[in-house]
């Protein structure tokens, strides 16, 4: 059973920076896919970023590039989101998650419903 822990929330004023960190245990990942989405209060989860684990490719929703990025330690079976230049609007929490591989199938980063394990997310909070 994969588990996923996410950690490094917390209060930042805008301008700030804060990292974001996902531990992952139970499988050793490989052609899997690690995605970032974020919920604000009263709107729907939104993607925010994800990486393919060996390859190392990323992708980056339109409001977070140049701001945002991810990235993974395969050592620590960690992915990190380094969030820099934060704005008010990115306050919400922060869920990691994983796309189990499938023979034949894509990496379709942004669409939440194909994620197979979730985090309990973390709140990030940025004050004006």
């Amino acid at each position: 059973q994969v588990q996923l822990v996410e950690s490094g929330g917390g209060l930042v004023q805008a301008g700030g920076s804060l990292r974001l960190s996902c531990s992952a245990s139970g499988r050793t990942f490989s052609r899997d896919g690690m995605g970032w989405f974020r919920q604000a209060p009263g709107k729907d989860r939104e993607f925010v970023a994800a990486i393919r684990w060996t390859a190392g490719i990323t992708y980056y929703a339109d409001s977070v590039k140049g701001r945002f990025t991810i990235s993974r330690d395969n050592a620590k079976n960690t992915v990190y989101l380094q969030m820099n230049s934060l704005k008010p609007e990115d306050t919400a929490v922060y869920y990691c998650a994983v796309d189990i591989y499938k023979p034949g199938s894509t990496f379709d980063a942004d669409r939440d419903t194909l994620y197979d394990y979730w985090g309990q997310g973390t709140q990030v909070t940025v004050s004006s």
